[in-house]
């Protein structure tokens, strides 16, 4: 089980930042959707995105975001790559990669086999592709709400750019995850907190540890 990528989302402390190094993260992610226990503020995630190592991508998670929002996140925050978590379209999400100059990371709710064939068109526009759990009706967040799918209906699959599993990931269950899709990459925000919002270093390192060979 070498080399999975992890990508420690919603972080908001400078803490965070030193335990996702620590933990060998190869993606950290700043959240930028006002609903959520993760929200940052974009003067903090800046603060934050310069404490970060070289080698370690940093991602903003927007959801819906127009353009005056992405021009000044983009213009103040020194980032590596978009995560687009909302409803956003195809063809927003090549305008907005397009646009900006970043890589773009689209996530895709999966609940049943009939959420598969938006992977494909997505698959077409982004650079990367992120598998969470639809969220449930009416929840307020689109995505760190702890929840995961069923692995088995992507188990075995691929698309032509690079993906990542999400959606209730825990340091009990990753390995297993992995195990069941194959997947390369994992994303990992409510499962390695101490209550919501706030990250917890040594589940970080749990986290990892139990992805890494015995």
């Amino acid at each position: 089980m070498a080399d999975i990528r992890i990508k420690f989302c919603g972080l908001t402390q400078p803490a965070d930042i030193v335990a996702a190094a620590q933990a060998g993260a190869g993606y950290v992610g700043f959240v930028f959707f006002p609903k959520s226990p993760r929200n940052i503020a974009v003067e903090d995630a800046t603060a934050l995105a310069l404490e970060v190592p070289a080698g370690i991508a940093k991602v903003a998670l927007v959801v819906n975001a127009e353009d005056a929002f992405l021009d000044d996140l983009t213009a103040r925050v020194p980032l590596d790559m978009l995560q687009l978590h909302g409803s956003e379209t195809p063809e927003r999400v090549a305008q907005v990669r397009a646009q900006y100059g970043l890589p773009v990371m689209k996530a895709v709710g999966v609940a049943d086999a009939d959420d598969l064939p938006a992977l494909d068109a997505y698959a077409r526009v982004a650079d990367q592709l992120l598998i969470d759990a639809k969220p449930p009706k009416n929840a307020d967040l689109p995505g760190g709400n702890g929840l995961a799918f069923d692995w088995r209906l992507i188990a075995g699959k691929s698309w032509p750019v690079p993906w990542m599993l999400a959606g209730g990931l825990t340091p009990d269950n990753v390995a297993q995850a992995v195990q069941m899709t194959g997947a390369r990459q994992v994303d990992v925000s409510s499962g390695v907190e101490r209550t919501a919002g706030v990250k917890d270093a040594q589940r970080m390192a749990d986290f990892a540890a139990a992805l890494r060979p015995n």
